[in-house]
């Protein structure tokens, strides 16, 4: 179904988690929003950040930010009835699911409104997305591994990690996953390099941005444990939202929507219970 059919007025709205560090912003939100703004030339282009404390800290500073309701209620002032929102998360954990909740309780006030999915969703993400990490390490040495550190949840979404871990394990490449606040731990995938006679290591963020997480958990407490460990550690605090085949993998979700509606589940189960044939 085509986004732009009896479309008058239409916005894209790009949702970031959000930052604190202006350095990293530049290199990878600033990037991306500029790169969806030029994709989307018939859309007005739009971004929020989803995390209220983010934008607390924020507004101290005297920078404003909307969040997701906030965007919509504007949005629907305004008049827009056609909306993209394409979030720059990396799982469908927490942040995701409140995502989804936000829009669906404006959906009434819009004619159409598509929500993209985050970088790892479906199987093909997942070795899409190792397989980009891998080449931008591509000259590794027998002893060498890349340690890529992600967030972490209490959201079943944890799962995604271990995923993408054992998508690594199943290409024979030298990368490891590890969490900052949840599985894999540090000790996990220390387990790994152990098994695998890794002494040397690249440490780098498994998130968008390179923040707070990044230059404190990552190039400090991953840092000093793995090193106090006798491995020789390198970090390369450079955030997925920096390399540009990330970049255009979000870019492409966006607009995959300007052709095809969202699955929507329950329409999926009333087709099937008139008689649609199933793929199992």
């Amino acid at each position: 179904m085509n986004f732009y059919k009896n479309m008058e007025k239409g916005a894209i709205v790009v949702a970031h988690f959000g930052t604190t560090h202006q350095d990293t912003k530049e290199k990878t939100i600033d990037i991306i929003n500029k790169k969806m703004s030029k994709e989307f030339e018939k859309l007005d282009f739009f971004q929020v950040y989803t995390s209220r404390i983010i934008n607390r800290i924020l507004g101290r500073r005297g920078v404003e930010n909307l969040n997701t309701s906030q965007m919509l209620e504007n949005l629907k002032n305004k008049g827009y009835k056609h909306v993209i929102i394409q979030p720059t998360y990396i799982i469908n954990g927490t942040e995701m699911e409140a995502l989804k909740r936000e829009v669906e309780q404006y959906s009434d006030y819009f004619e159409d409104i598509r929500v993209g999915t985050p970088l790892l969703t479906s199987t093909e993400d997942y070795f899409e997305v190792i397989k980009v990490i891998f080449e931008e390490n591509i000259n590794l040495a027998s002893d060498q591994a890349v340690v890529l550190v992600g967030h972490g949840t209490e959201h079943p979404a944890m799962s995604s990690y271990p995923m993408l871990d054992y998508v690594a394990r199943d290409l024979n490449l030298p990368l490891y996953i590890g969490t900052v606040e949840g599985y894999p731990s540090i000790e996990n995938v220390k387990k790994q390099l152990e098994k695998d006679n890794k002494k040397k290591i690249i440490l780098q963020p498994l998130m968008f941005v390179a923040g707070d997480h990044a230059k404190n958990d990552i190039a400090e407490e991953w840092k000093n444990e793995l090193e106090n460990e006798g491995y020789e550690v390198t970090l390369n605090l450079k955030g997925l939202g920096e390399i540009e085949r990330i970049q255009n993998i979000f870019i492409e979700k966006a607009k995959k929507l300007e052709d095809n509606l969202p699955e929507d589940i329950l329409k999926k189960k009333a087709d099937y219970a008139k008689g649609k044939e199933c793929n199992h």
